[in-house]
């Protein structure tokens, strides 16, 4: 009797197809088995409540969507030194194993690329995940009853209270950024608030400046351009030249027109080039590649799904800026590093008394 069979080169064909698949979804399957049931803690290295919490919270679902296995995501925050612990504790403490995600802000790049004290991780080690934004406007604000209604009569005050997070923190960097290069005398940098705390102490008088971003006003108090409430004096674009969207911030002189030398426009882009890396999003050194892929490629895919650019704009007020997994190590690498630049950029975001111009 007949029976059916394939012949011999056809079945040996058949089996290395099937081998072939079986070979291919082992490493999805081996991932989906791996973050399934598990729990992805993403350390910030600030306080809660404020704008760069908000950034990372828009991301959550998503990348619970696009992580194989849909593991939960939870934050944790570490605030201290411009995010200098939260990163060193990545770096040093934390487990490789693509559970642990850093997130920090952008003077975590800063304070390594200036060799500053107390920087125990190596930027050029970490597994980068992207930034939700890499475009960032600053501006610099003053409460409307402390009477600075003109860069005038800024420069004419002495001793401005300015406000900040900790030293290192971006608005602590910008704001002494923009008060050397409007020509502020002798004013007292205050570094000892939260983010979410910055915008009330300004209000009540206890600080008479601060360093923001637009979006942040737009987001909380509108009343300040609307209503009057505080003056708004300059802005510092990144990237140099794009406007802000809102007409209120692009009619805003850009802080490089107040600029006396070359010098120091190469400190104001310098600050420009740390603020396109963003808020980095990494994992520590020793994550198995295959881990480091799947977590970039989910980030990826987030910062692509038009849902989350509807979300990230709700909770911020503001449109993402995406800089991609395979874009941001280009982007710290081409920072520049001129060291009579960043040998001044230092004095200026440093914690002592603001040179003469």
């Amino acid at each position: 009797m007949e029976t059916d069979r394939l012949p011999m080169s056809s079945l040996a064909a058949t089996l290395l197809v099937a081998a072939a698949v079986v070979l291919l979804a082992a490493p999805s399957a081996a991932q989906t088995s791996f973050f399934q049931g598990k729990t992805i803690t993403i350390i910030q290295g600030r306080d809660p409540g404020g704008t760069g919490d908000l950034r990372v919270r828009a991301l959550f679902p998503f990348l619970q969507k696009y992580i194989p296995g849909n593991p939960t995501i939870v934050s944790e925050y570490m605030p201290g030194g411009g995010s200098r612990k939260a990163a060193n504790h990545i770096f040093r403490n934390s487990r490789p194993d693509g559970l642990t995600i850093g997130n920090f802000s952008s003077a975590m790049v800063s304070l390594a690329v200036l060799g500053e004290s107390g920087v125990l991780y190596d930027i050029d080690k970490f597994h980068y995940l992207g930034s939700p934004y890499s475009t960032y406007h600053a501006v610099f604000v003053s409460r409307k009853e402390a009477g600075f209604n003109t860069i005038e009569k800024l420069r004419a005050a002495t001793g401005i209270k300015i406000g900040a997070q900790s030293l290192g923190f971006s608005t602590y960097n910008e704001g002494r950024l923009f008060a050397y290069i409007l020509g502020l005398k002798d004013p007292l940098f205050i570094a000892a608030f939260g983010g979410a705390e910055l915008d009330p102490a300004l209000m009540r008088g206890e600080i008479d400046a601060r360093a923001t971003g637009p979006d942040t006003i737009l987001q909380r108090n509108r009343d300040w351009f609307e209503k009057g409430l505080a003056d708004i004096h300059a802005i510092m674009e990144t990237p140099k030249g794009e406007k802000h969207p809102h007409p209120f911030f692009a009619k805003l002189p850009e802080i490089e027109t107040f600029a006396r030398t070359d010098r120091e426009r190469k400190v104001i882009a310098l600050q420009r080039a740390f603020r396109i890396s963003g808020t980095p999003f990494v994992l520590p050194p020793g994550t198995p590649k295959d881990r480091v892929e799947i977590l970039q490629d989910a980030f990826r895919k987030t910062y692509k799904d038009p849902e989350f650019a509807r979300e990230y704009r709700k909770l911020t007020a503001d449109d993402p800026t995406p800089l991609l997994p395979e874009n941001h190590e280009k982007a710290i690498r081409e920072i520049p590093r001129d060291p009579e630049v960043i040998e001044l950029f230092k004095i200026l975001v440093g914690p002592k008394k603001l040179p003469p111009r």
